[in-house]
């Protein structure tokens, strides 16, 4: 019995072979409708097929979707079809009408892609459940600009998906290193004319253990793409905090016995990032602690953020920083209440967005999953958690913003060592990793009513 565990959950990294080959029928298989905008809509599936031994294994196979408007009683017709032959599928399909539902399907080699069971695409009302979609409705006015929002990269890191102590099994890639692939496939999404992102923000985790090495790797990789300060705004995550032991001892020194080498790449320890562009106002946090993997932020720093709010409360202004926020995320998490930012902190957080109305948006990382959680307060901020760069569902999230608001949507990394290495990382957990990641559609997918006018 495979439970509530996909199909490929232990896919292994071998090569494809040809669908006609397979000696048994070709499976398509953990589809998603990963992405849904006003115009278009993204979907993913992996067709596999089980090898002389009865191990699935990936196959090559075609790609198509076929679609209609729910309220048309025509039958799906083909909208997207992909002849090159892979195993791990990417069907972006434009050209919708905002605010309309969908009834779709997707195929490989006459086989119709079907969800994993898995709770995340199977519970009720879920597009992959259903097979319809609704594509958003933007906010009024004038689009104004996008901003990527990425985190946890793990530069330098060898397994992925292990929690402590080696466990659970994770998964290896060695030529080449999987976060650079994963990262090198989000910058090339990027600057594609149909994402356009102008300003891209990394919420920390850019290193696995903040070694020289690591923190040059990563800074050289983002250079290569833009500028810091311009182009991209970096915060540090706890994996980039100070370290101790003789692998640091070139590095700036940090308190205690601690040397700093993500200082010598990108910034000190507990600095407020300060960007500004056409009256938006972007803040980002260092929240590290100098050990553990808590979040906190230093008084200095905290007073600095206190007076860039206060001297100007209703600039429209996002937050960015590795630690989550709220109760409910610290209780929703696998490493629970200790895992996001200290208690005292996040009320003080938010008691001062409760009074400093240009707050809007406070992105997060570290959790490596999609997810909204309610604020503490009454405060109109929308904390938001997006999934890793580094691993499945691998990818960053884009902010669009217009006169009347803003639209986020997650997009998964297309390259075909990115989707490959995705697929292979939704086993992590004991195949429970994408239950935990992906998040709901809505999670992923979603419009906010805010004035924005004065934006330029």
């Amino acid at each position: 019995m495979l439970g509530a565990i996909g199909l490929t959950a232990l896919l292994p990294l071998a090569r494809p072979s040809s669908a006609r080959a397979q000696p048994h029928p070709l499976i398509a298989t953990d589809l998603e409708v990963v992405t849904i905008t006003d115009r278009s809509a993204i979907l993913t599936w992996t067709t596999v097929a089980p090898d002389l031994a009865g191990r699935l294994m990936p196959v090559d196979a075609d790609a198509e979707v076929r679609l209609a408007p729910a309220d048309s009683a025509r039958t799906p017709v083909p909208v997207h079809a992909d002849p090159r032959p892979t195993p791990f599928h990417y069907a972006e399909i434009g050209g919708l009408e905002p605010g309309r539902t969908y009834r779709f399907e997707a195929w490989s080699h006459g086989v119709r892609a079907i969800p994993a069971l898995s709770l995340t695409t199977l519970s009720p009302g879920t597009p992959e459940s259903t097979g319809e979609f609704t594509t958003l409705v933007p906010p009024p006015g004038r689009p104004l600009r996008t901003l990527a929002l990425a985190n946890d990269v793990h530069y330098g890191e060898e397994v992925s998906g292990l929690l402590v102590a080696g466990l659970p099994p994770g998964f290896r890639q060695d030529v080449p290193p999987y976060p650079e692939v994963m990262l090198a496939a989000m910058l090339d999404d990027l600057r594609r004319p149909d994402r356009g992102a102008e300003l891209l923000l990394i919420a920390g985790d850019l290193t696995d253990e903040a070694s020289l090495p690591d923190a040059r790797g990563v800074r050289a990789q983002l250079d290569d793409w833009g500028t810091m300060g311009s182009d991209y705004l970096v915060v540090r995550g706890n994996h980039d905090r100070p370290h101790v032991g003789p692998d640091y001892a070139g590095c700036p020194p940090a308190p205690a016995d601690h040397h700093d080498c993500f200082a010598e790449a990108f910034t000190p320890r507990q600095q407020l990032i300060e960007h500004e562009v056409g009256g938006l106002r972007l803040l980002g946090l260092d929240t590290s602690e100098l050990d553990g993997s808590g979040g906190t932020i230093d008084r200095p720093q905290f007073d600095q953020f206190t007076d860039r709010l206060r001297d100007d409360p209703d600039r429209p202004t996002l937050v960015f920083g590795h630690h989550p926020v709220t109760i409910e995320s610290g209780f929703t998490n696998l490493a629970g209440p200790g895992f996001v930012l200290n208690g005292r902190d996040s009320a003080e957080l938010q008691a001062r967005y409760a009074r400093s109305p240009g707050v809007f948006l406070q992105h997060s990382g570290h959790t490596h999953r999609n997810r909204r959680t309610r604020p503490d307060t009454a405060c109109a901020v929308e904390f938001l958690e997006v999934a890793a760069v580094k691993e499945y569902p691998g990818g960053y999230s884009l902010l669009r913003l217009y006169e009347g608001g803003y639209m986020v949507n997650f997009y998964k990394t297309r390259t075909d060592a990115a989707r490959r290495w995705s697929a292979t990382t939704r086993g992590e957990y004991f195949g429970l990793l994408p239950d935990y990641t992906l998040g709901t559609t809505a999670d992923r997918n979603h419009v906010v009513l805010r004035d924005f006018s004065g934006l330029e």
